[in-house]
């Protein structure tokens, strides 16, 4: 099996290259810069230029490939016009390209709940984008993630240690997480077994973490392992919905209105937060022979960042005295 992993280069995406790599598959990367890439290729991977904004620079990254796993996606905070030149127009051109190549098994990563919230232009154009996949005539397998951990570094952790102000939402919301090496474990396991098995043309799999995070939940998390003080502001969802649609009056604030759009995320009624701590899937682990008890908890995983970026503050803080004293020293 040949595999073409498009957004390689992102937080998900070298964790899937690295994972496909380990277990044996061939794999080429589709990157648009190479030299920025070239990581990619130390670890095995083949690398090819392409670039989903240059929909003619498609079909020759397909030549030989009999899979494709697109993981790329722009930031939300991108202009709509580049979200729908990237997520929607190249992704659509990748489709098309797929299917003339005849490749056999298209994976894509989208976003969960996309279809309730069609205001927030990144989940319109990924349910449009799930919607083309599935009136393709190809075999898709669709992953939709909630969030994994190593965002909530930069979210969280950095701005705890740095004593910067977290800015966040009251906390109504709970939030599944996953790791993205276990993420990128998932999918391979399903490539095997979508290999042994008869292949369903569409499946659409939610992939959660065991466990419900609010924001406080994490906060207070951080400043157990760091041994720091957060500093918190909390903003009533209904305030940033508001301030949402104050900036929608005027065309100069449009780009700032979509950004605040992700705030409906957090304005979920009781029903659905009942429902959250109820989608772990144990019959999608033990149908795919993988060991749910592998799964990275977050509080191990914040554990360990904790552990390791402050035993290097420390080497950093002892190399310093060290250079400090040597200055002092007279002869």
């Amino acid at each position: 099996m040949s595999i073409l992993v498009v957004g390689a280069t992102g937080t998900l995406g070298r964790q899937i290259v690295r994972q496909l790599l380990d277990t044996g598959y061939s794999v080429r990367c589709l990157v648009r810069n190479v030299r920025k890439a070239n990581f990619l290729r130390e670890w095995g991977a083949e690398l090819v230029y392409g670039d989903l904004k240059l929909p003619e620079t498609i079909p020759a990254t397909l030549n030989g490939m009999t899979t494709i796993i697109d993981v790329a996606t722009l930031r939300p905070e991108e202009e709509l016009a580049t979200l729908q030149e990237v997520d929607l127009i190249g992704k659509i051109a990748l489709v098309k390209a797929a299917e003339i190549g005849k490749i056999d098994k298209f994976i894509f990563f989208s976003i969960e709940k996309n279809e309730k919230y069609q205001s927030i232009p990144l989940m319109r154009l990924k349910k449009k984008l799930e919607s083309v996949l599935i009136e393709s005539k190809l075999s898709t397998t669709i992953f939709q993630i909630s969030g994994f951990y190593q965002g909530l570094i930069a979210q969280y952790a950095i701005p705890i240690l740095e004593q910067q102000t977290i800015y966040t939402t009251q906390d109504s919301a709970l939030t599944t997480y996953l790791d993205t090496r276990d993420i990128a474990k998932l999918c391979t396991k399903m490539l095997i077994v979508d290999s042994e098995l008869p292949n369903e043309k569409n499946k659409i799999i939610k992939l959660q973490g065991p466990k419900t995070w609010t924001s406080s939940d994490i906060i207070k998390t951080c400043e157990e392992l760091s041994g720091q003080s957060a500093k918190s502001n909390f903003t009533p969802p209904a305030v940033l919905s508001l301030v949402k649609n104050l900036m929608g009056l005027s065309k100069w604030t449009w780009d700032i209105q979509d950004r605040l759009a992700f705030s409906e995320l957090l304005l979920i009624n009781n029903e659905e937060q009942e429902n959250i701590g109820k989608k772990w899937d144990s019959n999608l682990y033990s149908t795919i022979k993988f060991n749910a008890k592998q799964i990275t908890n977050l509080d191990d995983y914040l554990q360990d960042y904790f552990e390791n970026i402050l035993k290097k503050l420390r080497d950093l803080n002892y190399d310093q005295n060290q250079a400090s004293k040597r200055k002092d020293l007279t002869f």
